[in-house]
C-alpha cells in the first residue's frame, strides 16, 4: 500500500464524520448523513448547554474534540510533544454556552478539524506512531460523534431504511 492510499483513505473517513457523505459509498456514516459539522449547527446553545446522563454538555463535547484536534494540528506542524502540557479536564468543565460562544466553538472546531484533514490528506512517507495517531484521531471523532448523537436524538443521520431509499433514488 502506498502513501498515496493511506493518505486518501485517512482523508475519506475524517472528512465523511465531520462533513458527511451525500453518496455512495459510506464506509462510517448512513449515506446521506451530513456529518457532524452540520449536526452541530442543528443545536441551540441552550441544547448544547444541557447536561446529560454522565455529567457532560454537548459542548464539552465539541470543546474537547476542538481541544484534541488542535494538539493534533501543533503536532502535525512539527511540535514533538504538544500534549506533555495538555489540560484535558479543561473542556469537560465547560458546561454551557451562550449563542455567540456556541457559534464561535462550532466555527472553531470546523476549522480545525479541517486543518487536520488537510495534513492527513497530504500524502507522505508515515512512520508506526504518526499512522496510529491519525487512525486514533478518526476513532476518537466517531466515538464523540456517537455520543453527541445520543445526547440529542434530533440529530441523527438517516436511519438504514432511510439510506435505502436514498441509494435507490441514486440510482
Amino acid at each position: 500500500m502506498n502513501d498515496s492510499t493511506i493518505a486518501k483513505t485517512l482523508d475519506t473517513l475524517f472528512r465523511e464524520l465531520i462533513d458527511g457523505v451525500p453518496r455512495d459509498p459510506s464506509y462510517m456514516l448512513n449515506t446521506g448523513d451530513a456529518g457532524l459539522i452540520a449536526s452541530l449547527a442543528k443545536i441551540s446553545a441552550a441544547d448544547a448547554s444541557r447536561i446529560h446522563a454522565g455529567g457532560a454538555s454537548i459542548a464539552a463535547h465539541v470543546d474537547h474534540l476542538r481541544y484534541g484536534i488542535a494538539l493534533m494540528n501543533q503536532w502535525g506542524a512539527g511540535v514533538k510533544n504538544p500534549w506533555a502540557s495538555a489540560d484535558w479536564t479543561a473542556s469537560w468543565r465547560k458546561t454551557s454556552v451562550t449563542e455567540e460562544s456556541w457559534t464561535q466553538l462550532r466555527n472553531e472546531f470546523r476549522d480545525e478539524a479541517h486543518r487536520w484533514l488537510e495534513r492527513m490528506a497530504s500524502a507522505r512517507e508515515l512512520d508506526e506512531t504518526q499512522l496510529t495517531y491519525m487512525i486514533a484521531s478518526i476513532a476518537h471523532l466517531a466515538y464523540h460523534l456517537g455520543a453527541i448523537r445520543q445526547m440529542d436524538r434530533a440529530i441523527g443521520g438517516p436511519s438504514a431504511e432511510r439510506e435505502r431509499e436514498l441509494k435507490a433514488a441514486q440510482r
